[in-house]
């Protein structure tokens, strides 16, 4: 079975008993941990940075997914790089000089990926996804948690999946952010997405149960429909 990535959105977490959170994910199976990383400019709400990324860093094994939705990120691309981030991704809405940005975080060490809003024309990503590990399509407008998915992300993720495939890109992974929960997890999958974020579809009940439901949803859809998915 073509392995599909969970990564548990901590926008969704209790910040009072984040590190809690954190070694819950990771005794759930969580995969890696997505934070979205807001400057209150670029978005208009206001998250966390590199000071708490950092305080996660000691507490998990799982690698950290930084999603960058902020002003000018090649400003911050050394300090989160510092404080422990493992994947990072940076709006092509944001990046006025976007393949500097991602060699710099190549040149850091860590996965680089771009972004795409849900309304950013995917030309975006073909054009630079020879610098990329990853593609992040926003299933909602980014900067809150809650929302639900918009279901023509769906079309765009089957897109790229086939321009991935055509063009030898294969092994670029496209993860997919917002309103992603148990019911509609599948779709994604089939769709062609190999990493899935979810905050309040995993946090809202119990953590352990959602993401053991969401595995087997996605096993599911695996096993009848998995020829869309690239080979590990």
């Amino acid at each position: 079975m073509q392995k599909v990535r969970i990564a548990p959105s901590l926008l969704s977490a209790d910040f009072a008993h984040l590190a809690q959170v954190v070694h819950q994910c990771e005794a759930a199976g969580a995969d890696l941990l997505h934070l979205d990383v807001m400057d209150g400019h670029f978005v208009p709400n206001l998250t966390f940075g590199p000071l708490v990324v950092g305080a996660i860093r000691p507490h998990t094994q799982l690698p950290l997914d930084c999603h960058l939705m902020v002003e000018h990120p090649e400003r911050s691309l050394a300090a989160f790089a510092e404080a422990g981030a493992d994947w990072i991704s940076v709006h092509v809405e944001a990046c006025v000089h976007l393949h500097r940005t991602l060699q710099a975080i190549r040149t850091l060490g860590k996965r680089a990926g771009i972004v795409l809003n849900p309304l950013t024309p995917l030309e975006y990503a073909y054009e630079a996804v020879s610098q990329c590990d990853f593609v992040l399509l926003m299933s909602v407008n980014p900067g809150f948690g809650g929302q639900e998915f918009i279901p023509e992300v769906l079309r765009r993720i089957e897109r790229l999946r086939e321009f991935l495939e055509r063009e030898g890109y294969s092994h670029v992974d496209i993860e997919v952010d917002g309103g992603i929960h148990v019911g509609n997890v599948a779709e994604v999958v089939r769709a062609g997405a190999t990493v899935i974020v979810s905050g309040s579809g995993l946090f809202r009940g119990e953590l352990s149960a959602n993401l053991r439901r969401m595995r087997e949803a996605i096993a599911a859809a695996v096993a009848g429909g998995g020829d869309m998915l690239p080979q590990p």
